[in-house]
């Protein structure tokens, strides 16, 4: 019996599942979702992970393989993989998690490459598509999205079979377009040595649209958003302050005026990155945004800012007319990518996907 354990991890959360594959059929045994805050080391959520598992289920099967997606750079070292979750400070090592919990295989690899391999597998009903486009068979495919941070890769034809390539997109310099964003990056860089581009196009980069906007004073700051911003300024790391603004700004019948603001700029950020990713990659193929936050703000997606702000490009933005352009409606997009991973790594290494 093959056991595959996948993960996709990052700095917010954790996803945990087993699986059983059967010939090329995977069945899910058991999954669970951790704050990834709440516990010191990787190797403390897989411990509750594997006990509670084993509760579930009985009995703990042996794992043949396991594939854990991290939401930072992935090195490798030939034979050893290790690994820095970027915006949570876990450290991983694939030959100590191997010979920590018996596992015969341990794969770390980048969380976005996770989510590359797993939009080959999504159905229809995972994604809305902003631009239906004509896919050009083997081309180019790229896979963007903002959550706690920025993840950013592409997909390239090998031959045989798409490969995907995991970039650090995300902490390319933030370029504003207008005076407002040249205003925000003044304000940022009153309070970092660089800004990136995720610095405002993240669920971190919410939250400092939303203070450069109050501190400019463009509107006035509700009573229930200041108390959250402030206990978020204060470190309370519970208190998610970019999903209060995201939900204020969508509340038609609230009305706040500056998480609306907010959330516009931040629309706007947002759809120019991915257009750059789009002229950079030419992905025919088709591009997909992923991460916690485009499905969750789907209403302020749709109106069809998004997509001219993306495809707003000058003299090439004809460029872009053709690309099938999807957001990815299935959270569990990195967790499928690991778990098919995972589980072509045991049978050999030139697995199709």
């Amino acid at each position: 019996m093959t056991i595959i354990l996948a993960g996709d991890i990052g700095g917010t959360k954790t996803l945990l599942r087993l699986a059983k594959k059967d010939f090329d059929e995977l069945k899910i045994l058991y999954e669970q979702r951790f704050a990834g805050v709440d516990y010191a080391s990787f190797s403390d959520v897989l411990s509750e992970f594997l006990t509670s598992a084993k509760t579930h289920l009985g009995e703990l099967p042996t794992l043949s393989s396991a594939c854990l997606a991290i939401a930072g750079p992935v090195c490798d070292r030939g034979s050893q993989l290790t690994a820095q979750l970027t915006n949570l400070g876990w450290s991983f090592d694939s030959d100590r998690l191997a010979e920590e919990f018996n596992i015969t295989n341990v794969n770390l690899i980048n969380d976005f490459v996770a989510v590359g391999y797993g939009v080959l597998r999504l159905q229809p009903h995972d994604l809305h598509t902003l631009q239906d486009g004509k896919v050009v068979e083997r081309s180019p495919i790229g896979v963007i999205g903002a959550g706690t941070g920025l993840g950013e890769a592409y997909l390239g034809w090998n031959g045989a079979c798409y490969e995907v390539y995991p970039t650090e997109g995300g902490h390319t310099d933030f370029a504003p377009r207008n005076e407002l964003e040249i205003e925000l990056l003044q304000y940022l860089l009153e309070r970092h040595d660089r800004v990136s581009v995720e610095r405002v196009v993240s669920g971190m980069g919410i939250v400092a649209i939303y203070q450069f906007l109050r501190d400019r004073q463009s509107s006035s700051e509700s009573v229930e958003l200041a108390k959250k911003v402030r206990l978020w300024e204060a470190g309370d790391t519970d208190n998610d302050a970019a999903a209060a603004i995201a939900n204020a700004a969508m509340d038609i019948l609230n009305g706040d005026q500056l998480a609306t603001q907010t959330m516009e700029m931040f629309v706007t950020a947002y759809a120019s990155e991915v257009g750059n990713l789009a002229l950079k990659l030419i992905p025919n193929g088709g591009l997909y945004i992923a991460g916690g936050i485009a499905a969750k703000i789907l209403p302020l997606l749709q109106d069809g800012t998004f997509l001219r702000i993306l495809k707003n490009k000058g003299r090439v933005s004809p460029v872009l007319e053709d690309i099938p352009i999807h957001i990815v409606l299935n959270p569990e997009v990195g967790l499928i990518g690991a778990m098919l991973y995972g589980a072509s790594q045991c049978i050999d290494e030139t697995t199709k996907y």
